[in-house]
């Protein structure tokens, strides 16, 4: 048996200035937001037209998905759902059902563990499969953070973005990678074992630095800092800040700083927003360069691994045999609440 679809699991955005508020009421639902804070993320938005990029991103990738699948051999419908926006994951779902599909493999459109980035995905497809009248056997593929492609596309697109004037070798350019802040309790959570979600982001920073020291002959040391924290002041956070560090690079004699966002798949509002905008202010008002390199988006090079991932899961099906070593059971719990989740696939990354 194999996988009658593929869905690509999206986050979602808004469309327009009328579905923002909506969209954040969505997103932010019992987590103690602070009310300032969702008017702050409310005007990123509006500056954008109402208009979120990411799930134009999404399409995208979904149809370069579609293509990569097809021309090795796997035709298989890549369908788009959401978790905060239309088309939602029950809707689809639902249509699948009425349309005869009796199984579907998930892909998250986020490559690393952890409750937000896996589990969180998981549960989407568990409670619309809950709803659903007719029943779909559900998989999701595990974490890609692994992927050659994923860090070969993300070192290409580091050292294009490099100005010509730029001596990576020199102290006062410093190498910085970036990623979205989460509780330290949800990174504590992270994986089978705890603590994946850090480490997967260091293993990628590293395996982007090797190649990186391979085309420019400079080892260059780096540090993971991180952005987008929405959550309540009492509530401890992966540190630091972007722009906190930004202030002690520049104490620090930095003049050149490459910022590398490893934690997001397309350059959507939170990147635009908080590297392009605030982080660049930040940087600007410190007298310090900021150059910042693109996330992966449809880079050939991620879309041809990932597609192959996932043409080994379609291959494989949803036996009774997967358990998905980085996707089953209590993996990645939400401290606030429980939810049906469904179960990984059989294919998982072979680090961490």
């Amino acid at each position: 048996m194999t996988y009658d679809a593929v869905l690509l699991l999206g986050f979602g955005g808004p469309e327009g200035p009328d579905e923002v508020v909506p969209f954040l009421e969505r997103v932010t639902a019992g987590r103690g937001i602070p009310a300032e804070r969702l008017v702050e993320v409310g005007q990123h938005y509006f500056t954008l037209g109402g208009v979120s990029p990411i799930n134009a991103h999404n399409r995208a990738l979904r149809d370069a998905l579609a293509a990569e699948l097809a021309a090795s051999g796997h035709q298989i419908d890549v369908v788009l759902a959401n978790r905060n926006s239309a088309p939602f994951v029950a809707d689809v779902l639902a249509e699948l059902s009425a349309a005869g599909v009796r199984s579907a493999l998930g892909v998250a459109t986020a490559a690393y563990s952890g409750y937000s980035a896996c589990r969180q995905y998981r549960e989407d497809l568990g409670m619309a499969a809950a709803a659903s009248a007719a029943p779909v056997e559900l998989r999701k593929l595990p974490p890609y953070f692994d992927l050659p492609g994923f860090v070969g596309a993300m070192a290409e697109l580091a050292l294009a973005a490099l100005p010509p004037d730029l001596d990576l070798a020199d102290p006062a350019t410093r190498l910085v990678f970036t990623t979205h802040s989460i509780p330290t309790s949800m990174a504590r959570s992270a994986g089978p074992s705890g603590d994946a979600y850090l480490a997967q982001h260091r293993w990628v920073a590293a395996r982007i630095v090797e190649q990186l020291a391979e085309a420019t002959g400079t080892v260059k040391p780096w540090e993971l800092v991180f952005q987008s924290r929405s959550g309540p002041p009492q509530v401890p956070w992966l540190e630091p800040d972007v722009n906190d560090a930004l202030t002690g690079y520049a104490a620090d004699g930095a003049r050149d700083v490459v910022l590398v966002p490893i934690g997001f798949l397309s350059d959507h509002v939170e990147v635009i927003w908080d590297l392009d905008t605030q982080a660049r202010q930040t940087a600007e008002s410190l007298g310090v360069r900021l150059i910042r390199t693109p996330t992966v988006g449809t880079h050939p090079r991620f879309v041809t691994d990932l597609a192959a991932r996932i043409a080994t899961a379609v291959d494989a099906g949803p036996t009774d045999a997967d358990t998905g070593e980085l996707c089953h059971g209590d993996c990645c719990l939400n401290p606030r609440s429980q939810a049906p989740v469904v179960p990984g696939c059989a294919v998982s990354p072979g680090v961490l």
